[in-house]
């Protein structure tokens, strides 16, 4: 597998048609999480926050964007027109990043790491 150090060096790997649609889903995930870190993590751009809210990669044909397994669960009934299992979802590069959406399920996942953050302090 190769290694990248950072985000950038991470999407100028992909051709610029897959590179813009990187740095799509990195704004709309940026925007959900403003105070995340942006790291490599498993090979691929992850934001954390208390920790990983999402990670995201680019293929041939499409955007794989990885919630965790409960922001897929969380949102299944709104994933009918996407590829998806239990922690990924397949974005085809053909159509257009469902923002709203995105931004809804990083938003979701950041509520639920500072949650379990206030649940182990209180413990």
């Amino acid at each position: 597998m190769k290694t990248f150090k950072s985000v950038d060096d991470y999407i100028l790997s992909f051709p610029k048609e897959i590179q813009l649609r990187l740095e799509e889903i990195r704004t709309i995930i940026r925007k959900a999480a403003p105070k995340s870190e942006e790291i490599i993590s498993y090979g691929m751009p992850a934001y954390k926050q208390e920790g990983v809210l999402v990670y995201f990669g680019g293929y041939k044909t499409h955007i794989g964007f990885y919630p965790t397994g409960s922001g897929i669960e969380a949102f299944k009934q709104e994933l009918d027109d996407y590829k998806w299992s239990k922690g990924t979802i397949r974005f085809p590069l053909d159509e257009k990043l469902p923002l709203s959406l995105i931004t809804r399920i990083v938003k979701f996942r950041l509520k639920e790491n500072l949650e379990k953050k206030k649940t182990k302090a209180a413990k």
